[in-house]
Order: C-alpha cells, then sequence, then structure tokens
C-alpha cells in the first residue's frame, strides 16, 4: 500500500522517445508504466477498474497504449496516490466528465468524492469488504 502521497517527478514522454519515437507514438506497457512511476500490473488493474483506459492490444496480449491513454493514466495516477481519491471516487471524477480536460489534473478533492449519504458510505464500505475479500481468496490460490 502505497502511503506517501507526496507528488513524484514524472517523466515527460519526450524522455522517453529516444531518438526517432515521437510524443504522439503509441507506447508499450513498460514504457508507460516507466513514465508515470506505476508498476505494469498496476496499469493492467487499472484497465479492469476504468473502461476509459482501453489500450490497443496485439499478438500476445501486447498493449500499446495512445498519448490519450497515457495523459488519463496520469491524472487517475495523480487523482489516486497526490489527492488521495479512492477507486471509486476516481470513476465518479471519470463519469461527470473530468477525465476530458486537462485542467482536471489539478481538481481539488471535494463532494465528488465523499458519499451523499449513510446508505453510499454502507455501500461503500461493503464494496471495499468485497474487493479484500477477493484478494484473500486469490491469495490463499497462490500461496501454499
Amino acid at each position: 500500500m502505497i502511503t506517501d502521497r507526496s507528488p513524484v517527478p514524472v517523466r515527460q514522454p519526450a524522455d522517453l522517445a529516444g531518438p526517432g519515437k515521437s510524443a504522439d507514438a503509441f507506447r508499450t506497457i513498460s514504457e508507460v508504466s516507466d513514465e508515470i512511476d506505476v508498476p505494469q500490473h498496476v496499469l493492467r488493474f487499472w484497465e479492469t477498474k476504468f473502461p476509459q483506459i482501453n489500450p490497443l492490444k496485439r499478438g500476445g496480449g501486447r498493449r500499446y497504449y495512445q498519448p490519450d491513454d497515457v495523459k488519463l493514466l496520469r491524472r487517475i495516477r495523480h487523482w489516486l496516490y497526490v489527492e488521495g481519491y479512492t477507486i471509486r471516487g476516481v470513476q465518479r471524477l471519470l463519469k461527470e466528465g473530468a477525465g476530458r480536460s486537462s485542467a482536471a489534473a489539478g481538481v481539488s478533492k471535494g463532494a465528488g468524492d465523499a458519499p451523499e449519504s449513510t446508505g453510499d458510505l454502507v455501500e461503500d464500505l461493503r464494496n471495499v469488504l468485497d474487493d479484500l475479500e477477493a484478494l484473500r481468496a486469490e491469495l490463499r490460490r497462490r500461496l501454499p
């Protein structure tokens, strides 16, 4: 679990593009992982939680991210790691259209991430419990 919420310097596409690779070029999951400082398995997990992330998949399941996908991933990373949003909070932001604006990376945490009622809080807690139980089951399957 990441507890440090301080901003982490993110390398710009030009830093990674290297000679001959345009800033508009597609990126592999490895390049995106390095660029935004998020492990590859987290990027794959985010694809399951955010349908807006839709890399092109080629033979063997290789992923290629478009520049817009990388921008969205940067915003998601910012909201989760810097602003302290939950996955559900970021899903709400994206649903409300905040993911489409380049200015959205500066969105502060507000009512969009807060439960609207006790019922919403209970639902959020149940979802967290479901996620934790699924993780526990997965760990039990993988560990002896």
